[in-house]
């Protein structure tokens, strides 16, 4: 304990660090306010705050923002979609890759064409908003004025959102966006554990230790996941200069078990959505599609949750294939006079690599699997709604990794002042120490 004191009195011992760290908690202090403050035209005593579905899990994300009718109701999650199409475009598009290859330059031009994707993509997402999420009886003005106005405002609140982030990553300790996500996401959790403690009770009170002992238990788990890497050792070979040897260094590729994060979550969530909206489009005509469509709107059922496994271990697989390449790293081995020791250089190393990356992302993706479908457990044992999405699923793994890249950042600065790190043996910078190809 008195170790951990020193630790913070280091951290406030550093003015910069000081200072990133209070700017931090003002703009998210500012984020917060935002989403308690209700569009134009919307009397907040008829909100009802209760959101189910996909818009539960938004309204996670956005800490109740989504079903406070909020001026910042849409959050950073146009930015994300658009962040997430010129990624794929960077892997798809030649001239999109040549960009990503220019440096700062080029991508300074890819922010600023995520930024424009993000205005448009605003602009659809509150259009379908305020139809679907926002009830007629809450509004109090007119009907066409209020949308159009509403529009604007949700658009100009994203952007505040995307600045937000922006200023955190350069004047705070940084991942900006990561850190609006995982505000919003950790806000609803005394909520939530309040809810439980009230349905539990008194009688309950075994029951609700025995659920906070395997919460802790699954958080240590997703901590050892995200973590965890498969290093492939790399040697150089010495050059003779002037008489000097040089290279003959050993160091290593690390190959993270989860290199995908929470996308393939992400892309199989918006896909399990599809099932339903287009039964019910056939519900009146069709008692298949009707059944279809209970079946898929039920995060607890078996065929909703194999479905989503299979997905989720499908796209884990794909978005590894187009973000890790073999080939490039072998030539990169290969120009730099590196070669894993025991295999040829050019092709034999390319395919050691892409064998040892794919026998580490079938348990990737089967642990990825159940991460996921967890908070559908959790609810049929008996836990609330809320409750049971901290269990698991993207909620769990954004606030995982968004905190294990703030110590990353806090230890990094507190090594570079020649102050011991938060952990005694430093283990958190050094895993996150990557080799010059990595």
């Amino acid at each position: 304990m008195r170790k951990l004191f020193q630790v913070i009195r280091n951290i406030f011992a550093i003015e910069e660090l000081r200072i990133r760290i209070r700017n931090t908690v003002g703009f998210l202090l500012l984020f917060r306010l935002g989403s308690y403050i209700v569009l134009p035209g919307v009397d907040p005593a008829r909100l009802t705050g209760e959101t189910k579905g996909i818009f539960g899990l938004l309204d996670t994300f956005l800490g109740g923002a989504f079903s406070n009718a909020s001026v910042l109701g849409l959050g950073v999650m146009p930015y994300i979609s658009a962040s997430i199409a010129v990624q794929l475009l960077t892997i798809a598009v030649p001239y999109f890759q040549r960009l990503q290859k220019e440096g700062h330059s080029g991508r300074k031009i890819l922010n600023q064409l995520t930024k424009v994707l993000t205005i448009f993509i605003a602009t659809i997402q509150s259009t379908a908003y305020l139809t679907t999420a926002v009830p007629e009886e809450v509004i109090v003005v007119g009907r066409l004025f209020f949308t159009g106005s509403s529009i604007l405002i949700l658009t100009a609140g994203t952007m505040f959102c995307v600045w937000l982030g922006d200023r955190i990553t350069d004047k705070g300790i940084g991942n900006g966006v990561s850190m609006l996500i995982m505000i919003g996401i950790v806000s609803s959790l005394p909520g939530a554990l309040f809810s439980e403690v009230i349905s539990r009770g008194t009688r309950g009170a075994l029951i609700l230790i025995v659920e906070l002992l395997l919460l802790f238990g699954i958080v240590v788990g997703v901590v050892i996941f995200t973590q965890a890497t498969r290093k492939i050792p790399i040697q150089y070979a010495k050059e003779m200069i002037n008489n000097n040897i040089y290279g003959g260094q050993r160091q290593y590729i690390p190959l993270k078990l989860n290199t995908s994060g929470v996308m393939p979550i992400i892309f199989s969530q918006a896909l399990m959505f599809l099932p339903a909206l287009i039964a019910n489009v056939w519900s009146d005509k069709s008692t298949i599609a009707a059944s279809v469509g209970s079946v898929f709107s039920d995060y607890t059922t078996w065929q909703y949750n194999v479905t989503f496994g299979i997905l989720i271990i499908a796209f884990t697989f794909f978005y590894t294939a187009i973000t890790v390449n073999p080939t490039q790293i072998a030539d990169d081995l290969k120009r730099n006079n590196g070669f894993i020791p025991g295999i040829k250089p050019g092709k034999p190393t390319s395919e050691a690599i892409d064998d040892v990356l794919s026998k580490i992302t079938l348990p990737g993706s089967m642990f990825l699997a159940i991460i996921a479908i967890l908070p559908a457990f959790a609810h049929m044992a008996g836990m609330s709604t809320t409750f049971s999405r901290f269990y698991g699923g993207t909620s769990l793994l954004i606030m995982v990794g968004v905190v294990l890249d703030t110590l990353q950042q806090i230890e990094s600065l507190l090594l570079m002042r020649r102050y011991e790190g938060l952990m005694k043996s430093g283990s958190v910078s050094r895993r996150s120490q990557k080799s010059v190809i990595g």
